[in-house]
């Protein structure tokens, strides 16, 4: 009877022991899953109804499918023209909003491909890979690609594309030996640093 009791006791410590580690690990890989992808976390938590788990294990998805991406570099000549193709669509804005967003979706579509991101018409597959490598600023490009033909204000297309510059900076930012470039403020077309 007192083996029965001691075996008993010892099973239920180890149950006890084994649930707060599990869900420990469970609290931290939410919190790993928050670091990592910061407002895209909340904005998948928020698309899936509060529902923490269900985000969480999209999260992971996208985790395992786009994890091992490795961005290419840019050459210094197709960094020069992804940059000068960013000021046109700037420059753009002005006489035509809606023709500026639509050269900013595709000149993003166009970078993201040539570094190595998802090609093809899937805007949500490219855009869940870029989230993994990117998570801070790819809702600019969603932002921009939603806001390109529709019954946006000026003022919120205008936004978007400040919003979207911060994805194509980061895009643009891998040199050929991966390290910062100084294209954070390009202005039309030529680095400031």
């Amino acid at each position: 009877m007192t083996t029965a009791i001691i075996i008993i006791a010892v099973v239920a410590v180890v149950a006890a022991a084994a649930f707060f580690l599990l869900r420990g690990r469970l609290a931290d890989g939410g919190r790993s899953l928050r670091g990592r992808f910061g407002p895209e976390y909340d904005r998948v938590v928020a698309r899936h109804g509060g529902d923490t788990e269900a985000a969480e294990r999209e999260l992971d998805d996208r985790v395992k499918r786009h994890g091992a991406i490795e961005e290419r570099p840019l050459t210094e000549e197709a960094r020069a023209r992804y940059a000068a193709r960013w000021a046109g669509a700037q420059e753009l804005f002005v006489e035509s909003p809606e023709r500026s967003l639509t050269e900013a979706d595709a000149l993003l579509a166009d970078l993201s491909r040539e570094r190595g991101f998802p090609d093809g018409d899937d805007f949500e597959d490219r855009t869940d890979a870029l989230s993994v490598h990117h998570a801070a600023h790819v809702d600019g490009y969603r932002r921009v690609h939603t806001v390109r033909n529709g019954d946006a204000s000026t003022e919120d297309r205008r936004e978007a594309l400040i919003e979207a510059r911060k994805l194509f900076d980061d895009l643009l930012a891998g040199g050929p030996s991966g390290r910062e470039h100084g294209n954070r403020n390009l202005v039309k077309g030529r680095s400031t640093s």
